[in-house]
C-alpha cells in the first residue's frame, strides 16, 4: 500500500454527523417512499452491528446478503463492516443449489434475507444452522426480524478502528462459465478505487444516485453505494422493473449507470412512441430539435444527469451515437470484479465512441500475449477465496490478466476486441473471434441480441433475437432486410470469418431462462447447450435467414 485512504465506514461516520438530517436512502415500498436520513441510517447500522456482535459474530466472520437492491441492503452491508465481519453479497436471482454452494464455500455464519421474488425457494438453499435476519419491509418466517433486533439493542458507540488491509467483502463472480469464484477485496482496495474515481471526476460531490443494477455486482457497489457514501449523497431505489420508468423519472438522478441491455430497452421504448423517421424529421428542425431532446431527457428521468455511464459488457457504438443525438452522452467504462471495476473510462468531454476510454491515472496497463489487456493498481484483489492455484493463473508480473483482447491507440484509448476464451476454431482449422462480428450485426436496429457460434463446424453461424421494432415488420420484409444486413457485414470480414446463416430465435435471452448472466452478458456455453443440436441442420438450410421454430 502506497497511501492511506478512508474506509467506507470512515466516510459513513463522517457524514452521519455532518449530514445528519439530510436524506441518505429512499426506497419505494408499494408506491410510497420510505426515507432514511444519514442520522437515522446511522442509528440502524450501529444497532444492527451491536446485535451481530451480541450474537457472537465478529472479526473475520462471513455474513451473506441475499436481496434485491433496497435501503436495508446498504444498511446491512455497513453493519457487517462495523461489526468487524466480512460481507458476502449474493445475486437475488441465484438458484437454491448455487446459494448453498456459496454459503458453504464462504463459510458464512449468518445471512440477511431481504427483497426477493421467490423467498420460499431460496430459503431451501440456506443451511438451518445459519443465523437468518429478514429486512423490515420483507419479513420472512423462520428469520429474526431486523426491527425487533435493533429495538432491543443499544447502538454501538464511536467509530470502529478498521485495519485497511482487512477483508471487507468476498464477491462471487456471476461468471459466463464454470463455478463462481470468491473475489477477496480489502477496505484499502475499495477506498483506493473510489478515491481514484473521484479524483478523475472531481465534480461528483453531493449527488442523487438511482440504484437498480444488483448491488452485489462490483460496478453498482462501487459507483452507487460507495460513491454515495464517499460524497455524502442520496440513493433512490427502484421498486420493481415494472415501475422502473416511473421510479427513474421520479428520482431524476444526477449520476446514472446502465448496462447495454438497459440502453437498448430505453431506445426501444422511445422508438415505440416516436418511430425513427418521425424522430429524424423532428431532430432536423433547429428549434423543435432542442425541445424534443429536452422532452425525451425529462421523460426518461435523465434531464439532470451530469454523468451517465455504461459498462459490464460491450455496447454497440451505434447505440451511443443514437443517444448522443438526443443530447445524452454516455461514457463507456471498463473494469472487473477483480479490480473493483477500476481500469478504464471515457472522460466527460473526451468520449471516444467504440473504446472503453483511457486508464485511470492510478492504473498501469499493458498488452500481453495475444494482445491480452493486463492491468495493475492498488484496487487489485487479494485473490480468489480458497483458490490459490486459480489466483496464480490470473497474474503475470503482478499484472492482473483480464482475459480480454484489446488494442490501445496513440492517445491511450482502449478498444476491447473480444474475450480470448470466446475465440473458437472451425473444422477448417481457422480461428474466429465472435465479438467483433456480433458488434457489426448489432448495428442493425432489427437485432436485439446476437451470438456467433461454430466451434468445429465448417463455418460460423449467427443466432439472434429481434428488437421490438423488428417485430412490427412483416416476415417477408424482415427476411429481406436481414439478408441485406448479413451480406453487408460479410463484405467487411475475412473469408473464413464470414457468416452464411443468421438464425432468428423467438425467445429473448434473459437471466430467467439461464442464457444471460445477472449482469446481462451472454452465456455462450448455455447458448450452445440450448441450441447446439440444431446448428448442423440450420447450417444446411437453403436460405441465409432462418426463422427458428418456437
Amino acid at each position: 500500500m502506497t497511501g492511506q485512504y478512508p474506509t467506507i465506514i470512515d466516510k459513513f461516520c463522517e457524514f452521519e454527523t455532518a449530514h445528519a438530517g439530510k436524506l441518505f436512502l429512499a426506497e419505494p415500498v408499494k408506491g410510497v417512499y420510505q426515507k432514511f436520513s444519514w442520522q437515522q441510517a446511522g442509528s440502524q447500522v450501529r444497532r444492527m452491528a451491536a446485535a451481530l456482535q451480541e450474537m457472537g459474530l465478529g472479526k473475520n466472520d462471513k455474513v451473506a446478503i441475499l436481496s434485491k437492491n433496497c435501503a436495508h441492503w446498504i444498511l446491512a452491508d455497513l453493519a457487517i463492516s462495523m461489526a468487524g465481519c466480512i460481507s458476502v453479497p449474493l445475486y437475488p436471482n441465484i438458484t437454491a443449489d448455487s446459494l448453498r454452494e456459496i454459503i458453504v464455500h464462504s463459510e458464512s455464519k449468518a445471512v440477511f434475507f431481504g427483497k426477493l421474488d421467490n423467498p420460499e425457494v431460496l430459503r431451501k438453499g440456506i443451511p438451518d444452522e445459519l443465523i437468518r435476519i429478514s429486512f423490515p419491509f420483507y419479513p420472512t418466517t423462520d428469520c429474526l426480524n431486523w426491527d425487533e433486533l435493533i429495538s432491543r439493542t443499544a447502538a454501538m458507540k464511536g467509530k470502529p478502528d478498521i485495519d485497511p488491509k482487512a477483508l471487507t467483502c468476498i464477491v462471487y463472480t456471476s461468471g459466463t462459465t464454470g463455478h463462481p469464484k470468491g473475489v477477496m477485496h480489502t477496505f484499502h482496495a475499495v477506498g483506493f478505487a473510489v478515491d481514484s474515481f473521484l479524483q478523475t471526476f472531481p465534480d461528483i460531490q453531493e449527488e442523487i444516485f438511482f440504484s437498480y443494477l444488483p448491488l452485489c455486482h462490483v460496478a453498482e457497489r462501487m459507483l452507487v453505494e460507495c460513491g454515495a457514501i464517499f460524497t455524502g449523497s442520496t440513493v433512490y431505489f427502484v421498486e420493481s422493473m415494472d415501475t422502473f420508468a416511473k421510479n427513474l423519472a421520479d428520482t431524476r438522478p444526477t449520476v446514472f449507470l446502465a448496462v447495454p441491455r438497459i440502453w437498448e430497452k430505453l431506445q426501444e421504448g422511445i422508438l415505440k412512441k416516436m418511430p425513427q423517421p418521425k424522430l429524424n424529421r423532428l431532430l432536423s428542425l433547429p428549434i423543435i430539435s432542442s425541445l424534443i431532446k429536452k422532452a425525451i431527457q425529462k421523460k426518461l428521468g435523465l434531464a439532470k444527469a451530469g454523468y451517465i455511464f455504461t459498462g459490464a459488457s460491450p455496447i454497440n457504438p451505434a447505440l451511443l451515437h443514437w443517444f448522443a443525438r438526443l443530447g445524452i452522452h454516455i461514457q463507456e467504462a471498463y473494469g472487473m470484479t477483480e479490480n473493483v471495476a477500476l481500469s478504464h473510462v471515457n472522460r466527460k468531454g473526451a468520449i471516444r465512441i467504440g473504446t472503453v476510454g483511457q486508464a485511470y491515472s492510478s492504473v498501469e496497463v499493458r498488452l500481453g500475449k495475444n494482445n491480452e489487456v493486463q492491468v495493475k493498481s492498488e484496487a487489485t484483489m487479494l485473490g480468489y477465496y480458497k483458490e490459490p492455484a486459480i489466483t496464480a493463473e490470473c497474474f503475470e508480473d503482478d499484472f492482473l490478466r483480464t482475459g480480454d483482447e484489446g488494442l490501445i491507440d496513440a492517445d491511450g484509448f482502449l478498444t476491447i476486441t473480444g474475450r480470448i476464451k470466446d475465440q473458437f476454431k472451425t473444422s477448417k482449422g481457422k480461428y474466429i473471434m465472435p465479438a467483433p462480428i456480433e458488434g457489426k450485426l448489432l448495428q442493425s436496429s432489427l437485432l436485439a441480441q446476437v451470438c456467433v457460434v461454430g466451434s468445429g463446424m465448417p463455418h460460423a453461424i449467427a443466432l439472434g433475437t429481434l428488437t421490438e421494432t423488428a417485430k412490427t415488420v412483416t416476415k417477408e420484409k424482415l427476411s429481406g432486410e436481414l439478408k441485406n444486413i448479413l451480406a453487408e457485414v460479410n463484405k467487411g470480414l475475412e473469408h473464413h470469418e464470414q457468416v452464411p446463416k443468421l438464425i432468428v430465435v423467438t425467445e429473448e435471452w434473459t437471466v430467467a431462462n439461464g442464457l444471460l448472466t445477472p449482469t446481462l452478458k451472454i452465456k455462450r456455453k448455455m447458448i450452445d447447450a440450448s441450441f447446439g443440436d440444431q446448428y448442423e441442420g440450420w447450417s444446411h438450410e437453403a436460405e441465409s435467414i432462418v426463422f427458428a421454430l418456437a
